[in-house]
């Protein structure tokens, strides 16, 4: 039960900030107006937080710990989407930003994405990865030379390469 709350704290404060509120205020004084690109704004809102909270659900129960560097879990965890990229939860977090900016067409939100997404990279480069290669060694090291940082590696059927 503790966890859980700690989870629910940490999601509604940091992630609820940065892709809730903040791009909430950098829209607040445009008008909505339904248009064709809803749908694709509604489906990233959707698919970011489908991630993100994929990726929340995995640290707690496989990693028995929280998204909070301060609170990390205790085992690597490259199950769920980790299968595919380091990184899923920002990757999440960024889907919900473009959904705001596609839902108010807002330039200044996509500027606010991009800058999160380098905030991101550097906080993951100079940070996370050298914490979770001292903290877990050869297996961090490991996963890290199957699964790439940001985008899936495509893996080729070998039979049909010739």
């Amino acid at each position: 039960m503790w966890l859980l709350l700690k989870n629910l704290l940490f999601i509604l404060l940091v992630p609820g900030t940065v892709a809730g509120y903040i791009p909430w205020l950098l829209v607040r004084n445009k008008t909505f107006i339904f248009s064709a690109w809803t749908p694709l704004a509604a489906a990233a809102f959707l698919a970011g937080v489908v991630i993100f909270l994929w990726c929340v659900w995995d640290f707690a129960v496989f990693g028995r710990g929280t998204p909070a560097p301060i609170d990390a879990p205790k085992k690597l965890v490259v199950r769920g989407l980790y299968q595919y990229v380091r990184n899923p939860m920002y990757v999440g977090v960024l889907t919900v930003i473009l959904g705001w900016a596609i839902l108010f067409k807002a330039v200044e939100v996509a500027v606010y994405g991009v800058s999160i997404a380098a905030a991101f990279h550097l906080f993951v480069v100079f940070y996370e990865e050298p914490r979770l290669e001292k903290t877990f060694g050869l297996e961090y090291d490991e996963y890290r030379s199957r699964v790439d940082r940001w985008i899936p590696k495509i893996k080729q059927d070998q039979s049909a390469v010739s």
